[in-house]
């Protein structure tokens, strides 16, 4: 196995994450000047929170670079060289739930919900609905993989589906759904999952990585605007039938 570097690249990712940071700044500055007028104290605050995120956004990335990117590829080759190609499958659904379960943008949007909701909905319901949803999506991701499936005629359905139910669900589990879509295709998944995306297509006879290994990531997004939304559903269903929930709609 080929030694790694843990600082290989580090110089790129620290300038891509400073270019990135330092117009959010200025902003924020030029703001505060002509119309926030925050207490100094308040403003020195923000800026070392701000100069602790820079310094921990840039380890997580190389991070990423020197760990997710080729454990995931290692393990997708690993196991689409297995005799047992299926494997692939459970596989992928135990992958896609830890990944979003651990996912840090799903954890601040579940709390976020729950906050908003004053409790209504519960912040764990909403994860563990996510990273339920993301699993599935993500088992059928491989499956399309193993056996060639064309991206197409699983991604139109499931919209297809999603703006069927979009008529049916409560109104703020289909603003949750949609936001919960964005968030879920955050760094774990697009690092990892899609590493073990492309590294199993890349092992399997007859498959393209580019054409077969990608694609993932919109299947991703779709997984918590279907199982949000159909979480909405239940609720409804519940609230018909004389349950506790009483949630805005």
């Amino acid at each position: 196995m080929n030694e790694i570097n843990i600082l290989g690249g580090f110089s790129d990712i620290a300038l891509d994450v400073v270019q990135a940071i330092v117009p959010l700044i200025f902003l924020f500055l030029l703001f505060q000047f002509l119309f926030l007028k925050m207490p100094r104290s308040y403003v020195l605050n923000l800026l070392k929170g701000t100069a602790i995120a820079v310094v921990g956004l840039i380890l997580f990335l190389q991070g990423v670079r020197i760990g997710f990117l080729p454990v995931g590829t290692a393990l997708g080759e690993a196991l689409g060289g297995l005799p047992m190609k299926w494997i692939l499958v459970p596989v992928g659904f135990a992958l896609g739930f830890l990944a979003t379960f651990g996912e840090p943008a799903v954890r601040i949007l579940t709390s976020q919900v729950e906050t908003a909701s004053s409790g209504y909905l519960r912040k764990n319901l909403v994860l563990y609905t996510i990273s339920l949803g993301v699993a599935c999506l993500v088992a059928v991701g491989m499956a399309k993989i193993i056996y060639g499936i064309p991206l197409l005629y699983i991604i139109v359905p499931g919209y297809v589906i999603a703006l069927i139910i979009m008529w049916f669900s409560p109104k703020n589990f289909v603003s949750i759904a949609f936001d919960a879509g964005g968030v879920a295709t955050g760094p774990m998944a697009v690092t990892f999952l899609l590493a073990v995306a492309v590294g199993a297509a890349s092992t399997l006879s007859g498959r393209d990585p580019v054409l077969d290994g990608f694609g993932l990531i919109a299947l991703i997004a779709l997984a918590p605007i279907l199982s949000v939304m159909f979480l909405g559903l239940l609720f409804r269903f519940k609230e018909r039938n004389g349950g506790s929930a009483n949630g805005n709609q």
